[in-house]
Protein backbone atom coordinates (compact mmCIF):
# COMPACT_ATOMS: atom_id res chain seq x y z
CA UNK A 1 0.00 0.00 0.00
CA UNK A 2 2.83 2.77 0.95
CA UNK A 3 4.71 1.88 -2.53
CA UNK A 4 1.54 2.64 -4.44
CA UNK A 5 0.96 5.48 -2.25
CA UNK A 6 4.39 6.91 -3.72
CA UNK A 7 3.80 5.72 -6.94
CA UNK A 8 0.99 8.46 -7.14
CA UNK A 9 2.85 10.98 -5.28
CA UNK A 10 5.48 10.86 -7.50
CA UNK A 11 3.71 10.60 -10.54
CA UNK A 12 1.57 13.61 -9.40
CA UNK A 13 4.64 15.27 -8.53
CA UNK A 14 6.27 14.43 -12.37
CA UNK A 15 2.62 15.62 -13.91
CA UNK A 16 2.85 18.94 -11.67
CA UNK A 17 6.65 19.60 -12.97
CA UNK A 18 5.37 19.06 -16.54
CA UNK A 19 2.71 21.12 -16.74
CA UNK A 20 4.80 24.31 -15.11
CA UNK A 21 7.31 24.35 -18.29
CA UNK A 22 6.53 25.50 -21.08
CA UNK A 23 7.01 26.50 -24.19
CA UNK A 24 8.15 30.16 -24.40
CA UNK A 25 6.21 30.89 -27.73
CA UNK A 26 5.62 34.92 -27.90
CA UNK A 27 9.57 35.72 -27.85
CA UNK A 28 9.55 38.81 -25.91
CA UNK A 29 5.99 39.47 -26.54
CA UNK A 30 4.03 41.16 -23.95
CA UNK A 31 0.90 39.48 -22.28
CA UNK A 32 -0.25 42.62 -20.68
CA UNK A 33 -3.72 43.63 -22.53
CA UNK A 34 -3.77 46.47 -25.22
CA UNK A 35 -7.16 47.39 -24.83
CA UNK A 36 -7.41 50.79 -22.56
CA UNK A 37 -7.60 54.16 -22.71
CA UNK A 38 -4.27 55.33 -22.19
CA UNK A 39 -3.47 59.49 -21.88
CA UNK A 40 -0.49 61.13 -24.08
CA UNK A 41 2.58 61.86 -21.98
CA UNK A 42 5.78 62.15 -23.77
CA UNK A 43 7.33 62.20 -27.20
CA UNK A 44 11.01 61.98 -27.91
CA UNK A 45 13.48 60.38 -30.56
CA UNK A 46 16.72 58.30 -29.27
CA UNK A 47 19.97 60.25 -29.76
CA UNK A 48 23.55 58.90 -29.66
CA UNK A 49 21.63 55.72 -28.79
CA UNK A 50 19.68 57.27 -25.66
CA UNK A 51 15.98 57.92 -25.98
CA UNK A 52 15.29 61.54 -25.34
CA UNK A 53 11.51 61.86 -23.74
CA UNK A 54 10.02 65.55 -23.22
CA UNK A 55 6.23 66.21 -22.01
CA UNK A 56 4.45 65.83 -25.32
CA UNK A 57 3.66 69.36 -26.97
CA UNK A 58 0.50 68.44 -28.28
CA UNK A 59 -0.98 68.18 -24.98
CA UNK A 60 -2.64 71.96 -24.63
CA UNK A 61 -1.88 73.53 -21.49
CA UNK A 62 -5.11 73.89 -19.15
CA UNK A 63 -7.14 71.11 -21.01
CA UNK A 64 -6.52 67.60 -20.08
CA UNK A 65 -4.29 65.35 -22.11
CA UNK A 66 -4.91 64.16 -25.42
CA UNK A 67 -5.40 60.33 -25.35
CA UNK A 68 -5.44 57.17 -27.58
CA UNK A 69 -8.40 54.92 -27.05
CA UNK A 70 -7.89 50.86 -28.21
CA UNK A 71 -11.23 49.12 -27.47
CA UNK A 72 -11.32 45.51 -27.88
CA UNK A 73 -13.59 45.67 -31.38
CA UNK A 74 -10.31 47.05 -32.52
CA UNK A 75 -11.28 50.15 -32.87
CA UNK A 76 -9.06 53.21 -32.40
CA UNK A 77 -9.88 56.47 -31.02
CA UNK A 78 -7.64 59.51 -31.17
CA UNK A 79 -8.72 62.29 -28.37
CA UNK A 80 -7.27 65.84 -29.28
CA UNK A 81 -8.21 68.34 -26.83
CA UNK A 82 -7.15 71.90 -28.06
CA UNK A 83 -8.25 76.07 -28.22
CA UNK A 84 -9.30 78.11 -25.25
CA UNK A 85 -12.29 76.28 -24.92
CA UNK A 86 -10.76 72.79 -24.46
CA UNK A 87 -12.45 71.24 -27.45
CA UNK A 88 -12.25 67.60 -27.63
CA UNK A 89 -12.30 66.31 -31.34
CA UNK A 90 -12.02 62.85 -31.74
CA UNK A 91 -10.82 60.92 -34.73
CA UNK A 92 -12.10 57.50 -35.19
CA UNK A 93 -9.97 54.57 -36.88
CA UNK A 94 -8.69 50.94 -36.43
CA UNK A 95 -5.77 48.91 -35.13
CA UNK A 96 -4.07 45.78 -35.43
CA UNK A 97 -1.59 44.00 -33.43
CA UNK A 98 0.66 41.61 -34.64
CA UNK A 99 3.16 40.10 -32.25
CA UNK A 100 4.86 43.65 -30.65
CA UNK A 101 3.75 45.68 -34.08
CA UNK A 102 0.28 48.08 -33.70
CA UNK A 103 -0.64 49.38 -36.81
CA UNK A 104 -3.33 52.03 -36.30
CA UNK A 105 -5.36 53.12 -39.47
CA UNK A 106 -7.46 56.22 -39.63
CA UNK A 107 -8.86 56.98 -42.92
CA UNK A 108 -6.26 55.76 -45.95
CA UNK A 109 -3.35 56.73 -43.37
CA UNK A 110 -1.87 53.98 -41.28
CA UNK A 111 1.85 53.66 -39.04
CA UNK A 112 3.32 51.36 -37.70
CA UNK A 113 5.11 50.93 -34.58
CA UNK A 114 7.00 49.12 -32.61
CA UNK A 115 5.71 48.26 -28.87
CA UNK A 116 8.70 49.32 -26.81
CA UNK A 117 6.91 48.46 -23.62
CA UNK A 118 3.29 47.82 -22.50
CA UNK A 119 2.66 47.44 -18.60
CA UNK A 120 -0.44 48.11 -16.54
CA UNK A 121 0.12 51.84 -16.52
CA UNK A 122 2.28 52.76 -19.64
CA UNK A 123 2.19 52.11 -23.08
CA UNK A 124 5.39 53.18 -25.17
CA UNK A 125 5.34 53.09 -28.99
CA UNK A 126 8.45 53.84 -31.67
CA UNK A 127 6.76 54.89 -35.44
CA UNK A 128 8.87 52.41 -37.48
CA UNK A 129 9.01 54.95 -40.02
CA UNK A 130 9.92 58.67 -38.20
CA UNK A 131 11.91 56.60 -35.25
CA UNK A 132 9.49 59.46 -32.80
CA UNK A 133 9.00 57.32 -29.79
CA UNK A 134 5.28 58.49 -27.89
CA UNK A 135 4.66 57.49 -24.21
CA UNK A 136 1.15 56.85 -23.02
CA UNK A 137 0.22 56.12 -19.55
CA UNK A 138 -3.29 54.69 -18.30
Amino acid sequence: MKSKNILFVLALSLGMFATSCSNDDNEGETIIPLAGKYNLSQTGTIVNGQEVLVDAPQNQSGCSRDYLELKLSNAAVIGDYNGESCALTQTEGTYVRSHNDLTITIGNTSSVSDIMNLTNKELKLKDKTTGVITVYTR
